[in-house]
């Protein structure tokens, strides 16, 4: 068995996976399992076709946004600020600000509770230990370590696979669901579906794979001998290009795998026996305790744990990436903190505010839906932007995004464009 892993992490494909993988992960952050349990307790197998159908979309607007990071050498935020009026920028980076506030949150209270069911005790104390965590590890820990780091934190996320084992599933109804889902579009059912969509494709992974892309140039300019960030040599460039191209197909399918599971086993437990309501992760994984048992307790609290750990760095590190770019401030986890104080303080002021949320009277079922509202909101002017910039041949030279890719980021933008009218719609 240790030769077989060995074997497995020394394969010098596993060893590109980075980016792409670390923000699939990231995705399935302990408010995304909350919206997954809520889909498979309230519709059962039926939701699962969607994650099916957002997996293309969601590799190809992640490419787009990883091959900006990659091919000019700068974050998100800072090629949007090459182009477009600083209106737009400020607007998008203000929301994103909130949104990720909003989330991690959210995500910490679901830490603070998981770890509550497991030990008992104070959930605000261990939301606060929580916060602290993740704030020492981007601060304190060069980039090379923590993303070691974060990637294997992503196999916490295997709990969720491993939930399936313990409990009963039945393959020829899920294989009949995914086939042909039996929905009735009302309010309930459309608004599950926007909740999903807008789950899964969110602006913050935009701006966390685009700014890995660039810790990456930065690390291998440092090797190289240090001097100006430049982006790739020609040759290079192809190679990183495929380097991105496995390491999104494979970080996003690990994200929709994740979740497919998350909905297949709280469907197969909860939407079984009649619980249909389920607000927050922490409830689903208290739901399960009686009817999957104390393994598929342990496994699904231990996973709202992992991921949360995995997820708010990613939030928290996305903000202070597109605000330090905005206003032209030194950025990157690279860096200490005194080459580097305001990205850091960003990073440190979103965590902060997320944790002092958690003390106050803000409904986490409601920050959940603001943080998704907002999110879908600014994620269609986002995606667009990225698609223009990566069709423009002043940003991107040679290498400018090819008509197969142009034509998956646009039907993207589009879904969500629909998503987003269909919630206000519902709402």
């Amino acid at each position: 068995m240790f030769n077989l892993f060995k074997s497995i992490t020394d394969d010098p494909r596993v060893k590109q996976l980075g980016p792409g993988l670390i923000t699939g992960a990231a995705d399935d952050d302990p408010s995304g399992i909350a919206t997954y349990s809520q889909a498979g307790a309230q519709f059962g197998y039926s939701m699962l076709w969607t994650l099916l159908f957002t997996y293309p979309l969601m590799v190809g607007i992640q490419m787009v946004s990883a091959r900006l990071g990659c091919i000019t050498g700068r974050g998100l935020a800072a090629n949007v600020k090459t182009v477009f009026p600083r209106s737009v920028l400020y607007g998008i980076v203000g929301l994103l600000l909130i949104a990720n506030i909003i989330n991690i949150a959210a995500d910490i209270a679901a830490m603070g509770e998981a770890l509550r069911l497991l030990l008992g005790g104070w959930a605000h104390l261990y939301s606060v230990a929580f916060g602290v965590l993740c704030l020492g590890l981007q601060v304190f820990l060069r980039y090379a370590t923590y993303v070691r780091y974060l990637k294997w934190l992503t196999l916490a996320l295997l709990s969720y696979v491993a939930v399936i084992f313990t409990i009963h599933v039945n393959w020829g109804a899920v294989l009949t669901e995914v086939v042909m889902p039996r929905l009735q579009l009302d309010h309930n059912t459309i608004t599950m579906i926007v909740a999903v969509f807008g789950t899964t494709i969110s602006p913050y992974l935009f701006f966390w794979q685009a700014a890995q892309e660039m810790e990456d140039l930065r690390a291998v300019t440092a090797r190289n001998g240090g001097g100006s960030l430049l982006p790739y040599a020609e040759e290079a460039a192809r190679k990183h290009l495929r380097r991105i191209r496995w390491d999104t197909y494979i970080g996003m399918g690990f994200s929709n795998l994740i979740a497919f599971f998350i909905i297949l086993s709280t469907a197969a437990t909860l939407h079984a026996a009649g619980i249909v309501d389920i607000q927050t992760s922490a409830q689903a994984a208290e739901a399960l305790r009686p009817l999957g048992g104390q393994t598929t307790f342990l496994l699904f609290s231990l996973g709202i744990i992992g991921t949360g750990m995995l997820a708010v760095p990613v939030l928290a590190g996305s903000a202070a990436y597109a605000v330090s770019e905005s206003f032209d401030w030194q950025s990157g986890l690279d860096m200490k903190v005194h080459e580097a104080l305001e990205f850091y303080g960003i990073i440190a002021v979103a965590t902060v505010g997320g944790v002092a949320l958690t003390f106050t009277h803000l409904d986490p079922v409601r920050a959940l839906v603001w943080s998704a509202e907002i999110n879908g909101v600014i994620a269609v002017p986002i995606m667009a932007i990225m698609m223009l910039l990566a069709a423009r041949e002043d940003v991107m030279g040679r290498f400018v995004i090819r008509p197969k890719l142009r034509r998956l980021g646009w039907v993207a933008t589009a879904v969500m464009a629909v998503t987003v009218v269909a919630m206000f719609v519902t709402t």
